[in-house]
């Protein structure tokens, strides 16, 4: 039996987490209100704005506080805390207007523009150093929720092997609860019988924070209820797997039918507002980006065309949204006869067996190894984005010959279009397999979101200076 510091430890870092949360929205909240009040009133503040500063702190962390910023199940988690974060700065301007509103008092505007969005992107700032912090910790092994995992032996083995796949979130396998006569592979977990007795005493031997019950028809309704009353007494958190793999929080939601709370399973968003609102984000985005690489864009044509024969670009027909084609461009980072003599290099392919990848391709040109480092070489794709045949984030844009390939349902990934990063780019690039990029494409196509392309974009940066996986 373990020692009962576990818990008293577990609660430590969770009362320092949330402290260290707190102090960085405050901070966010001064930091928002005192560049508000400067830019937009300079030396001359008068009482009032400054009242109505010291209170936009406050008013901030309450914000957080009623979206949930502050609940236990949410530290570390990345995602649904800077949901968290952007809820609670669309609840404080909403706040902010009504009561001037109700109390007929003219707020400037300027300075809720300035105050409001600079507050919510302190406060991201902050809980994104929080969050590498305690993903360091984890993949140390510690700061960790211990669990027990309840379900037959094929669920059990899934769900634990999703929670293995994922330290930092927070989560390690301590023990199991099988039925009666079933076998479990694995035997680095304690395995111990499935009555509710069974589990109530395998929470009190290991200590456990959370009972993770796998989809199991066996243990449900009144069962399962009286389980969590049991749990919640000894302050034991119960989460359940419906067993649906790959898709997103967002599309997933309980709704109670005829006295039951039945899970429902939203549509992927495939067409009208969403998409028109993320076409609007890309060619917005995408052009200031443009801009800003301008120089860079011909500094390396400029190289290109100066270090070895042939055209600066290269023009590749790929497979777009709705299997339409189109011309992607790059900047050729190989010799000009790259494709005839790809054929005499076949049998030293590195890639994942159906793209053709080497990491020491000697058809690379000096100039163009550099370019795929950084991938430079993709900055032209900006232009198909500006044309509409890409997205800044999307599935990888596929070939004809791979389009070939595809399984009915691999065709899904083509229900929106193929970005210039994606979650292939932050996850291994060239180093994944066939089937791994399969999965990342239609995880992406299932569960898109602005949110999701904006943390894409934040990710990519880092992959792209890391170099990882690019060859």
């Amino acid at each position: 039996m373990l020692p009962r510091s576990a818990r008293f430890t577990e609660a430590r870092w969770v009362a320092k987490y949330r402290r260290a949360s707190l102090a960085a929205d405050l901070g966010a909240g001064v930091i928002g209100a005192a560049l508000a009040l400067v830019a937009r009133f300079g030396a001359s503040i008068n009482l009032g704005y400054f009242v109505l500063g010291a209170l936009l702190p406050i008013a901030w962390i309450a914000c957080v506080a009623l979206q949930r910023g502050y609940e236990t199940r949410y530290f570390g988690t990345g995602p649904e805390e800077f949901r968290s974060i952007i809820r609670a700065a669309v609840a404080l301007t909403a706040v902010v207007a009504i009561t001037s509103y109700a109390t007929k008092s003219e707020v400037a505007r300027g300075f809720v523009i300035l105050a409001v969005p600079t507050t919510c992107i302190a406060a991201m700032v902050g809980r994104w150093f929080l969050h590498r912090q305690i993903s360091w910790r984890r993949f140390a092994g510690r700061c960790m929720r211990r669990v027990l995992v309840v379900g037959r032996n094929d669920q059990v083995m899934t769900l634990t092997r999703h929670l293995e796949e994922r330290p930092a979130d927070g989560y390690v396998v301590v023990a199991s609860c099988l039925p009666r006569g079933d076998v479990f592979e694995d035997a680095e977990f304690e395995r111990l019988g499935r009555t509710e007795m069974d589990i109530l005493a395998g929470v009190d031997q290991f200590d456990v924070e959370v009972v993770a019950v796998a989809a199991d028809p066996e243990l449900a309704g009144h069962s399962l209820r009286k389980l969590s009353w049991a749990l919640e007494q000894r302050g034991v958190e119960l989460i359940v797997s419906p067993g649906i793999v790959e898709v997103a929080g967002p599309r997933i939601s309980i709704r109670p039918v005829a006295g039951l709370s039945l899970l429902h399973l939203e549509r992927p968003s495939v067409s009208g507002g969403p998409h028109m609102l993320k076409s609007i984000f890309d060619r917005v985005v995408g052009c200031l980006l443009l801009l800003g690489v301008s120089p860079i864009l011909l500094v390396t044509a400029l190289l290109v065309k100066l270090t070895s024969r042939g055209p600066v670009l290269f023009r590749q027909t790929r497979v777009g949204r709705g299997g339409e084609q189109f011309k992607m461009l790059k900047f050729r980072t190989m010799v000009a006869d790259a494709e005839a003599r790809k054929a005499e290099l076949h049998t030293l392919n590195q890639g994942n067996g159906i793209l053709f990848k080497m990491r020491d391709d000697p058809r690379i040109t000096k100039v163009g190894k550099y370019l795929r480092r950084f991938s430079i070489d993709e900055l032209p794709q900006l232009v198909n984005v500006l044309r509409g045949d890409m997205s800044l984030v999307g599935p990888r844009p596929p070939l004809p010959a791979e389009v070939a390939q595809y399984a009915i349902e691999d065709a899904r990934r083509m229900l929106v279009k193929p970005g210039l990063t994606g979650l292939w780019q932050v996850s291994g690039r060239s180093d994944l397999t066939w089937e791994e990029s399969m999965r990342l494409d239609l995880r992406y196509a299932d569960n898109w979101s602005i949110a999701l392309d904006l943390l894409i974009l934040w990710k990519t940066a880092r992959a792209v200076l890391g170099s990882d996986g690019a060859y």
